[in-house]
């Protein structure tokens, strides 16, 4: 019933190793799924909730959440419309991944998931890095990028993934005290890295 938590930087093959994971262990995958489920409970739709993600609320949203009370939107909306702001994802996300940890058998990618379910048992949190040329390298070779493109894309995701923990109120995300792994796909292969989470798993360390 373990749960595997994998942060990485965009490009270092997170989805990639937790795919694989959790084939070879039988477990449960959890990314944009986690999208879905955040949708569901706030009534809204997934593009709502990635824009969130992308641009840690945008400035037409943080303007509604500031100038308009909760009651009001309450009253506003009716069962058939949701509403979500940064206040509302973050309680959401607590709840969902707990949920599936409470589940157990589960690979969580990113979203947090090392500060909401830190200190809780049977859980591993992993980190991938890499070197960034090699993440751009990557990500031009699996999207079919251009070079011009594919750094672009990176320099994106990494500042999208400092505005995501901004939510939390941690900048430490890459320290490795958070985490029983630490790998660096530019020196280990994605193969090598999933067989070594699913060794550090099974040993039960």
């Amino acid at each position: 019933m373990a749960v595997i938590t994998i942060s990485r930087q965009f490009g270092a093959g997170g989805i990639t190793v937790g795919e694989i994971v959790a084939k070879k262990l039988g477990y449960r995958f959890y990314d944009n799924e986690i999208i879905q489920m955040l949708a569901k409970e706030a009534k809204v739709s997934t593009h709502w909730v990635e824009d969130l993600e992308k641009e840690a609320g945008g400035a037409m949203q943080k303007f509604i959440s500031q100038i308009v009370p909760k009651s009001m939107v309450e009253r506003i909306l009716d069962d058939k419309r949701g509403y979500i702001d940064e206040e509302i994802y973050v309680d959401l996300l607590h709840l969902i991944i707990k949920k599936i940890a409470d589940d157990g058998n589960a690979v969580i990618i990113g979203r947090g998931g090392q500060y909401i379910l830190a200190g809780q048992p049977d859980v591993y949190h992993i980190l991938l890095v890499a070197d960034k040329l090699d993440r751009i390298k990557f990500i031009e070779e699996k999207y079919g990028l251009r070079p011009k493109r594919a750094v672009q894309t990176v320099n994106f995701d990494d500042k999208r993934r400092v505005n995501l923990y901004r939510k939390f109120g941690k900048e430490d995300y890459e320290h490795p005290i958070h985490y029983q792994l630490v790998i660096n796909t530019s020196k280990i292969s994605r193969k090598k890295a999933a067989d070594l989470v699913c060794r550090l798993v099974s040993s039960g360390a």
